[in-house]
């Protein structure tokens, strides 16, 4: 009696810890951002969304000419996460948009977020049909990051050009990330 007891115990001890393992803050089974973040986020990917349901924001647009193609082999040669730089991955979406880093203040509070790469044009409330400049403001409707959808950010950066969603299996092991939004063309090389 007591071995079926202390198996049961051991068992439910286990389980707990595996729950509690996948319920860290950085929810392994969603991935749609990137970021090279500087303030109280750099270096910490925590608040990062790890993969997305591949819903496209509206308005978006698939690329008319796109170096990497949906269904080619890349390597990933970008750091928005632990375990991406170096990693292959799979194109699964191609877009031409206005692609920009911006900055602002999470709307959960904590220090400002610098030059956050990257969110897109259909990722901003209103923003109209023109691409906006460095210094323009803008509210995020995108969630890549806790906090960052309903802020308000400042452009960094503006550039047109076609952004990716991928597919990858982190360089760091774990499970494949799926629709991983964004990556740009300097990012990514032919595998």
């Amino acid at each position: 009696m007591q071995k079926k007891m202390m198996l049961l115990f051991v068992s439910a001890a286990a389980s707990l810890a595996l729950l509690a393992g996948c319920s860290s803050g950085s929810n392994e089974s969603r991935q749609a951002g990137s970021g090279s973040e500087t303030g109280s986020s750099q270096g910490d990917m925590a608040g990062m969304n790890h993969g997305s349901s591949g819903e496209m924001p509206e308005g978006l647009q698939d690329a008319a000419n796109p170096k990497y193609p949906v269904g080619t082999e890349v390597t990933i040669r970008g750091e928005h996460m632990e375990g991406m730089d170096g990693a292959t991955g799979t194109v699964t979406g191609a877009y031409d948009t206005t692609i920009y880093s911006l900055s602002y203040t999470p709307t959960t509070g904590g220090d400002p977020v610098t030059d956050h790469e990257w969110i897109i044009h259909e990722e901003l409330k209103n923003a109209g049909s023109e691409p906006l400049k460095p210094g323009d403001k803008a509210i995020i409707e995108a969630d890549h990051m806790e906090g960052m959808r309903g802020a308000e950010a400042t452009i960094d950066t503006a550039e047109q050009g076609v952004i990716y969603m991928l597919d990858y299996t982190p360089t760091t092991g774990g499970e494949t990330v799926k629709n991983h939004m964004w990556v740009t063309e300097d990012e990514l090389s032919a595998k």
